[in-house]
């Protein structure tokens, strides 16, 4: 049964209710600035649990007045609490003071990447071409075009990225960037390629790539070559009938089945766990989003679980977040179906995201005690102590 005052439930359920901010909190000088949304799943106070586990406060949206969870500053400590029952203490991470710094050519460096728990997110290049397609075809819960050229630049130079990475390296002490663009008619994947070049040459960080899939395929080998570490796919929606109706963008100009397609091709390619498919809880009948857990975990991917927030200002922004009651069932079977299918989990050392459920914070959930699953976990357990050592040897060399 689930420990509902349990850190990774306590998560869940404040992605769904969200978090009022008592007037005693001093946010402004303790805790990180909302800078942007992404990509209209993360908006709110990013704050680290016990056991290490980073969450993504919503607290602006309109469902959050009626959240039972409130955040009092007491004696210099940042304390939660569920109605009148004190949960734990949680930490507000403070404002990176890269944020400040400027590029050498004059950018501010907090609008060419955001931190996102422990890794530093870049948004690359043009605004997703969905937002300038007359009638707008984005999906429904994304904000991205209500950020670039607003909250970030809309152009970054890789010298612009290179700065700012190595600004983020040496005050967060990050071991992973994670670059995503638009749909940019299958050109987003190649117009990386500079930029991951030169991260690699010049940091030797991990990194991750996040794009519409390419037209063809065999780019992925390139960026294999090229040393990426992850990609993720966000086909958000599982269910044919609701991708249609939330991605109409992604429906007509790439369709569902070739995001299945660019999934299982890489999985194969890079290997189990390091390519990951993304669904968003709470937009389509969670026996959808379960499918598709089982479905990713058996091409060997990875399922990046969010739960739905309608954001200010996009086409979902009145409709409701989920029930956690109603999407427990899909982080249930998260991390379950990734070890029934050998699906490495949390290999590299200090990446942390506050905007999803993370599948091995789902293992709070996880009712599996039969020797062949426990197997299973122990034998991931040795493999992620040599992955470990490895990258430790790589990185930090």
């Amino acid at each position: 049964m689930t420990n509902k005052n349990d850190p990774a439930f306590v998560k869940l359920d404040i992605f769904c209710k969200g978090l009022f901010i008592d007037k005693s909190c001093e946010l402004e000088k303790d805790a990180r600035a909302i800078l942007r949304t992404r990509g209209g799943l993360g908006s709110g106070l990013e704050m680290i649990l016990p056991k290490g586990i980073w969450a993504n406060a919503p607290l602006e949206e309109h469902f959050v007045k009626n959240s039972p969870y409130k955040l009092f500053k007491e004696n210099g400590q940042y304390k939660l609490y569920c109605k009148d029952e004190f949960l734990f203490e949680v930490t507000p991470p403070p404002r990176p003071k890269f944020y400040d710094l400027e590029t050498s050519s004059g950018k501010k460096m907090s609008r060419i990447g955001v931190m996102q728990g422990t890794y530093l997110g870049i948004y690359a290049n043009e605004l997703c071409n969905f937002w300038d397609m007359k009638p707008k075809q984005n999906c429904r819960f994304c904000s991205i075009g209500l950020n670039i050229g607003k909250t970030e630049e809309e152009v970054k130079t890789v010298q612009d990225v290179v700065e700012t990475i190595k600004a983020a390296m040496k005050e967060e002490k990050i071991t992973f960037v994670h670059f995503n663009t638009g749909f940019m008619y299958g050109r987003g994947v190649k117009s990386l390629l500079p930029f991951i070049k030169a991260v690699k040459k010049e940091t030797g960080l991990l990194v991750g790539v996040q794009c519409p899939p390419a037209e063809d395929f065999k780019i992925y080998d390139e960026l294999k070559s090229l040393g990426v570490d992850h990609l993720s796919f966000c086909i958000e929606i599982f269910s044919p009938n609701y991708f249609k109706e939330v991605c109409p963008g992604k429906d007509a100009k790439i369709s569902q089945q070739r995001y299945l397609d660019a999934i299982a091709y890489t999985s194969k390619l890079f290997g189990k766990g390091r390519v990951a498919g993304e669904i968003i809880a709470g937009l389509e009948p969670v026996k959808d989003s379960i499918a598709g857990i089982e479905w990713f975990a058996e091409h060997g991917a990875v399922t990046t679980l969010c739960v739905f927030r309608p954001c200010l200002g996009t086409n979902f922004a009145n409709r409701d977040p989920p029930k956690v009651k109603e999407v427990l069932p899909a982080f249930e079977r998260l991390y379950d179906a990734a070890i029934e299918n050998d699906v490495l989990l949390n290999m590299a050392p200090n990446i942390r995201t506050a905007m999803v459920m993370l599948p091995e914070e789902c293992k709070a959930f996880s009712n599996k005690n039969n020797l062949g699953f426990k197997l299973r976990e122990a034998k991931q357990n040795l493999i992620r102590i040599v992955a470990r050592a490895y990258f430790a040897a790589k990185l930090f060399k």
